[in-house]
């Protein structure tokens, strides 16, 4: 069983930041790779950051470049997503994927999500 659990949302101003949490297990964040992703409200679910598998890896969307960092804290089990300079547009609810195969940017190849935060960016 696979669980996953994202905090960290909330209501922030054009130009602020916000760190994003994903708690899971050990074996969860060892045996996945593991990634955010996003829903706008009326869009699809796209793919935003990913790490490999090992984490040595990361991967990120054009659109967030330079200004979201993924990361995470083996000890803790924790995955991390750190934005920064966000923008109206990054409005949606973010989750936190994990997934045994395939490429980090095709969201129909994680096989785990959670319940997901929901960012609110204020222009």
């Amino acid at each position: 069983q696979v669980q996953l659990v994202e905090s960290g949302g909330g209501l922030v101003q054009a130009g602020g930041s916000l760190r994003l949490s994903c708690a899971t297990s050990e074996r969860t964040v060892n045996i996945y790779a593991m990634a955010w992703l996003r829903q706008a409200p009326g869009k699809e679910r796209e793919f935003v950051a990913g790490l490999s598998w090992g984490g040595e890896s990361t991967y990120y969307a054009t659109s967030v470049k330079g200004r979201f960092t993924i990361s995470r804290d083996n000890a803790k089990n924790m995955v991390y997503l750190q934005m920064n300079s966000l923008k109206p547009e990054d409005t949606a609810r973010y989750y936190c994927g994990a997934r045994r195969r395939g490429s980090p940017w095709s969201v129909n190849d994680y096989d785990y999500w959670g319940q997901g935060t929901q960012v609110t960016v204020s222009s």
